[in-house]
């Protein structure tokens, strides 16, 4: 019990590929599960890039690039 209590708040990067299908299991896939994970990958991606104290271009830029590499896909699906 002691394991899954600590697999389950291991980040995704940390977790070993045999204990992946667990991890996925103890995740809250509920709409409100979903939203509140967007919302706090938005919430990281803000602090990270845009509210910083000394900002740069680079939260912008990967922003434009995101939506030039889906554009591209988009437009290019046979590709």
């Amino acid at each position: 019990l002691l394991a899954a209590v600590l697999l389950k708040d291991t980040k995704l990067m940390d977790v070993k590929l045999g204990q992946l299908g667990t991890w996925l299991a103890m995740r809250d896939f509920t709409p409100g599960g979903i939203l509140g994970a967007i919302r706090r990958g938005h919430e990281r991606y803000y602090n990270k890039y845009i509210n910083v104290r000394k900002g740069g271009l680079g939260g912008i830029s990967m922003l434009l690039a995101g939506y030039i590499v889906l554009s591209y896909m988009w437009s290019y699906s046979h590709v």
